[in-house]
């Protein structure tokens, strides 16, 4: 084993000992140790890290600035232990990174989803349940799209209304309370794949016609073929609006709700931090300039609070 991927595997353990997921990192970088091994490279150069982080030739500025800065930061982790590292530097492939606005869906558009979700073709009748009830809970909680997939029955308190969120992103647990109607809706699931799926292989809560749980490569197939089918997305789309868009939406609405009925959202925006399980309140603020609407009534604030300042 060289030295290089030796340093690679103890900077992937360190990192995720503090927390960090490194998926598509950890996948990126041991390219880069593959690519470093057959170029015969004993340690980190920038011409090195630079002719990998290039590659493809076809892909986006922004995705060779992105693991470029993958390696810079492996790079980092190896210059003490091996001098003869080189830090790439951090402008060598500008490109200042735009978070896009979300698509925030509207009611007639998630009825019109939801609908086509309980259309599914189904071998046992389960199938079309599961996706309807697991798009609403994306809608009514703004989960991330694995942290659904990922509850099992312990984790769902049909009782109470609470849902126990174990190893989220940053490697927390929360709890997140649902509204009744969504506490409902699981309630119907619950009795629905309890009768149609009598012995199933997974203890996962939401399952698939096999009874095992759902995996994201078949939740985000599914999503955009429902995208498609209820006009989400255009006939010819390839592109369009994410399941990520409904957390987005959840967090906006919330927000706009406070300043309609006078809520002090700078005070009360933590809550929402962690409701959403963020790591860092900057996260949630973001919201605060998502949408037109949400950034008039924010300049209103501020410009409010100016006027008492003054007075």
């Amino acid at each position: 084993m060289s030295a290089l991927r030796t340093a690679f595997d103890e900077y992937l353990a360190v990192r995720r000992a503090l927390g960090y997921k490194l998926r598509l990192e950890g996948r990126l970088l041991r390219r880069f140790v593959d690519f470093a091994e057959r170029a015969g490279a004993e340690y980190i150069t920038t011409e090195l890290a630079l002719r990998w982080a290039t590659q493809p030739a076809h892909a986006q500025p922004s995705q060779w600035a992105n693991r470029l800065g993958m390696v810079r930061r492996f790079a980092r982790y190896c210059l003490p232990n091996d001098p003869r590292t080189v830090v790439p530097p951090p402008d060598l492939l500008p490109h200042p990174y735009r978070r896009v606005a979300p698509h925030i869906a509207s009611d007639e558009e998630i009825l019109r989803l939801l609908k086509a979700a309980r259309r599914l073709p189904s071998a046992i009748g389960l199938r079309p349940h599961t996706f309807a009830t697991l798009l609403g809970l994306y809608v009514a909680t703004g989960l991330r799209a694995n942290e659904a997939l990922h509850l099992d029955r312990d984790d769902v308190d049909l009782i109470h209304g609470v849902l126990t969120i174990r190893d989220t992103k940053f490697g927390k647990t929360r709890y997140v309370p649902v509204h009744r109607s969504t506490q409902r809706a699981l309630q119907r699931y619950a009795k629905i794949r309890d009768r149609l799926c009598r012995s199933p292989g997974s203890p996962r809560f939401f399952l698939s016609d096999r009874g095992n749980g759902v995996t994201y490569d078949t939740l985000r197939w599914t999503f955009v073929k429902l995208s498609h089918q209820s006009g989400l997305r255009g006939p010819g789309d390839s592109q369009g609006p994410r399941l990520h868009g409904f957390r987005h939406r959840l967090a906006i609405h919330t927000l706009l709700k406070w300043y309609r009925h006078g809520v002090d959202v700078e005070r009360h925006l933590p809550e929402l931090s962690t409701y959403l399980g963020h790591a860092h309140i900057t996260d949630t603020q973001w919201y605060l300039t998502a949408t037109p609407q949400l950034l008039r009534y924010a300049l209103n604030r501020v410009e409010r609070s100016e006027r008492r300042t003054r007075l």
